[in-house]
This record gives structure tokens, C-alpha cells and sequence, in this order.
């Protein structure tokens, strides 16, 4: 990584087909398609890329959805690294599971460190909002992204099991300020 040129970008429509190539890709490796919206968007991605930047701004979201910043980690300006969204807010149930902060590292990309760099991009981006303390939570038995969450400085604060989870959720604060 280390003299790699590695950002956060907005969705763009120029980077459609890489971002497709990642979404086929983590569908293949049994990725959870409904949360990411891998599937909408290999269906339309047009509409796909606009609802995430809409979202950003808060406009047209979902009956208690809050507004959510989404990122693209990409390498070299054209390599599609992972995605991160960050909530601007927490309502009751993303206090107990999701957090301000969610991010996805594609398959092919992972160990590699780049979990590490876009939660530490990402705690940047949320301290731009305004957020003085952010929540980043994990399934339990994540190991990988409690670790990551570790090195970022989050402090585990407990464990929960949300209504309808099968695992415990471990839930990490970071101060930011």
C-alpha cells in the first residue's frame, strides 16, 4: 500500500464498470447482496449511483433511514477497492447493529490492509460531517473486522444481540475529536 495512490471518491458514473465487476465479484464470494445493493445495482446502475448520492444529501430517503455519505476506496483513480457509507445520525436500531459506519473490502482485495485504510479514511470523512464520536459495530465472530475497528482506536463498549440476529453484535466506539 505504502506509496499507492488510494482515496475516497463519491459513486461516479465513469467507474460503472468496475464497480459491477466488484458486485459480480462479492455476489460469487456469497456476499450479502440485499445490504450492499450489489444486486439493484447490477440491474440499474444508473438509478443505483443517484440514490447514493441523494442519500448523502439527504434527500428521498426511506421511511427511518437517515442520511448516509456513500464512498468508493479506489487505487490509481480506475481500481474499485471497497465501499463505505457513513450515517450521519443513529436511530434506535443502527445504535444496536450498523453503527455510523459500514465498509466492504471486495474479495479479491482483502488482507491486504485495506479494511484498516478505509475505516481510518472513513473516521475522517465523518469527522468532516461534524461527528465528534462515531459507533462502528461487527458480528462477533468477525475477527478481521474487529481488528480493524481496533487499529482505527474503537474501544469496545459491549456485545448485543439485536432482535432477529442469529450472532452477538460487538459494538466499538472512536472518539474523533
Amino acid at each position: 500500500m505504502k506509496g499507492e495512490n488510494i482515496k475516497l471518491i463519491v459513486p461516479t458514473m465513469t467507474l460503472r464498470r468496475e464497480f459491477l465487476e466488484m458486485a459480480r465479484e462479492s455476489m460469487a464470494a456469497g456476499s450479502q447482496k440485499n445490504y450492499w445493493g450489489f444486486e439493484e445495482a447490477l440491474d440499474n446502475f444508473e438509478p443505483y449511483t443517484k440514490k447514493l448520492l441523494d442519500y448523502g444529501q439527504g434527500r428521498n430517503l426511506p421511511e427511518g433511514w437517515v442520511s448516509a455519505s456513500t464512498f468508493w476506496l479506489v487505487k490509481d483513480d480506475e481500481t474499485l477497492l471497497g465501499r463505505t457509507s457513513i450515517r450521519h445520525s443513529l436511530t434506535p436500531a443502527l445504535d444496536q447493529r450498523g453503527g455510523h459506519i459500514g465498509y466492504y473490502i471486495r474479495p479479491s482485495q482483502r488482507g491486504q490492509g485495506y479494511g484498516t485504510l478505509i475505516l481510518a479514511l472513513s473516521l475522517e470523512k465523518a469527522k468532516d460531517l461534524g461527528l465528534k464520536r462515531v459507533l462502528v459495530t461487527c458480528d462477533d465472530d468477525n475477527i478481521a473486522s474487529a481488528r480493524i475497528i481496533q487499529n482505527n482506536g474503537g474501544k469496545l463498549a459491549d456485545k448485543t444481540k439485536p432482535e432477529g440476529s442469529e450472532l452477538p453484535t460487538r459494538r466499538y466506539w472512536i472518539d474523533l475529536t
